[in-house]
């Protein structure tokens, strides 16, 4: 298993309980390829610097996640078919070198 960073950019137009449901199927696609979500961050509504579709802002969410390299495709394939999340982008999350006491 492998970490990784994901951050999705879901729809503004939303309300707050459709966030979280959309928040709730990107954690359930990770699952179903055995994966697992080691942090979740909601960083809120951010603007962007253009508009992605006809939208000028979108409701960021950083995870932490731990999945099979070979099951990357198949979950962005799962998130990129969701109509509430506009982006995703998952990338390999570097090691954390260990600190000396």
């Amino acid at each position: 298993m492998t970490t990784y960073e994901l951050m999705l950019i879901i729809n503004p137009q939303l309300t707050d309980a459709e966030v979280g449901e959309a928040v709730e199927k990107a954690k359930k696609a990770l699952l179903d390829e055995k994966g697992e979500v080691l942090a979740e961050d909601r960083l809120g509504r951010k603007k962007f610097s253009h508009a992605v579709g006809k939208n000028r802002d979108g409701f960021y969410v950083y995870m932490k996640v731990k999945a099979a390299p070979s099951s990357v495709k198949g979950i962005n394939h799962t998130l990129g078919l969701q109509e509430a999340i506009l982006r995703s982008m998952m990338i390999k999350a570097k090691a954390e070198p260990v600190k000396k006491a």
